[in-house]
Formats: C-alpha cells, structure tokens, sequence
C-alpha cells in the first residue's frame, strides 16, 4: 500500500519545505532558483495572514502546494480568492495531488463567503488547463488579462 497522502492548511512550520516546492513553482515559470527568496516571501505573507496555502503529501513531506490570495470583486462588490500558485513535484505528478487541492481550495472559498475563484496560468500549460475544465472551470472569453511592470517602462 503507498503512502497516505493528506491535504492541510500549511503552518509557520512548513516553510522550508514549502520554500523547496515553491522554489520548484518558480522554476517551472522560468525563474532563477532563490530558496532564501522562496523563505522569505512565503514568510511575510503567512505572518501578514496575505495569502492561505494547502499542502498535499504526506505529513512530514509535502509534494505539492496552491496559494491563494484574498481579493475582491468590485462588480459583484463581494470576496474573491484568487488561485495564484498550484505545483506538484514532478515525481508526484498525475496522482491526483493537484486535484485534491483545488477542491481543498474551492472548499475553503465557499466556507468563507467568497463568490468565486480565479486562476491564471500559461497558455501553453494545456495539462493544467485540461484539469480546470475537467473541474468545471470556465475559460474567461469576456475580459482580456493585461499586465503592467515597471521594469517594463511606459
């Protein structure tokens, strides 16, 4: 029998090892490695209560994450979360992990009033895509996304 996988809300005490798979998250979009950048921002955002992680794996190691942050919505002048980071450790891929969070996530939106969810993600990340539709997601075709940074410039 394989390990028994569980999904809980991380604590202070997970960092480290939310700040390798994070640090994994961040490399998967083309990132440099930077555990101590990793750390340090999961840090403050937990100690700020900005953000709200689900972990999945086993107690003493998780092997995936989401992130959400709290926003809201000026149209319908209500909550929302916004689902910004889900990774899963390759090793640990198509074993469900990152269903299990998304429906821990979706779960912890509707105990707290939120009137949805919102998710990005690459538009060549089409495994991704295909499990949000096959979770009832619905692709946005109303409002286009666009950034802005100012190391961009103008």
């Amino acid at each position: 029998m394989g390990e028994v996988r569980t999904i809980r809300r991380a604590t202070a005490s997970d960092l480290p090892a939310l700040a390798k798979l994070f640090d994994g998250y961040r490399q998967f979009y083309e990132q440099h490695s930077d555990l101590a950048l990793c750390q340090s921002f999961l840090t403050k955002r937990m100690v700020a209560e900005e953000s709200v992680i689900f972990l999945a794996g086993a107690a003493a190691e998780p092997v995936a994450f989401c992130q959400l942050y709290p926003s809201f919505c000026s149209v319908l002048a209500q909550p929302i979360y916004v689902l910004y980071d889900l990774f899963v450790s390759p090793m640990h891929r198509r074993e469900g992990l990152a269903r299990s969070l998304m429906l821990a996530a979706q779960a912890f939106a509707v105990q707290q009033g939120a009137a949805r969810m919102d998710l990005t993600t690459a538009h060549t990340n089409s495994k991704a895509q295909a499990l949000y539709e096959a979770m009832g997601w619905q692709h946005d075709s109303v409002f286009r996304t666009y950034t802005w940074s100012p190391a961009a410039g103008s």
